[in-house]
C-alpha cells in the first residue's frame, strides 16, 4: 500500500456563504491530491500524457463528516491500496488543522491509449516506482 500526505489551504473562492468547503471542490481537493502522491515518488501525469497515456476518472465517491472551513490548512491523506492494473484506485481522508477526519472518499481511474482511448497497462515506470510499496503475495 503506497500512502502520501497533501495540504491545502482553503481560498475564500471555494466555499459557501457560511464560510464552508463547497462540496463540490473536494473533487478538486482529491485530484491536486493523486497528482501530488505520484509527483512524490517521482511520477509525472504530464510526462505520462505527452508519452500517449491518460487517466480519466471512472468512479468517484465522497462522504463528508465535518465542514472544512475558510482559510483552513487541510491535509489530503491519499492511498493506492492496490498495485493498478488497467485501473487504479485512490483512497482519501481530509483532515482538518484540529486533525478531525472531516472527508473521505475514493476514486477509480483507468488508464487509456491518447490516440485510440483504448484501455491500456499502467505505464512501466509507475509499476516500477509502486512496486516496492506491495508486498507480494505468497
Amino acid at each position: 500500500m503506497y500512502t502520501a500526505e497533501t495540504q491545502i489551504r482553503v481560498r475564500y473562492a471555494e466555499t459557501d456563504q457560511m464560510s464552508y468547503v463547497y462540496y463540490g471542490n473536494y473533487a478538486m481537493y482529491f485530484e491536486v491530491a493523486r497528482v501530488e502522491a505520484l509527483r512524490s515518488i517521482g511520477f509525472s501525469y504530464r510526462e505520462m500524457e505527452e508519452e500517449g497515456v491518460m487517466m480519466p476518472v471512472l468512479e468517484s465517491h465522497f462522504r463528508y463528516l465535518k465542514p472544512g472551513k475558510y482559510d483552513e490548512l487541510l491535509t489530503i491523506k491519499t492511498t493506492i491500496p492496490t498495485l493498478p492494473g488497467v485501473r487504479i484506485r485512490f483512497e482519501y481522508q481530509v483532515f482538518n488543522e484540529q486533525k478531525d477526519l472531516i472527508t473521505e472518499g475514493w476514486t477509480s481511474l483507468t488508464f487509456l491509449k491518447k490516440d485510440s482511448h483504448r484501455p491500456t497497462r499502467p505505464p512501466q515506470n509507475l509499476l516500477a516506482l509502486l512496486k516496492g510499496y506491495f508486498q507480494e503475495a505468497g
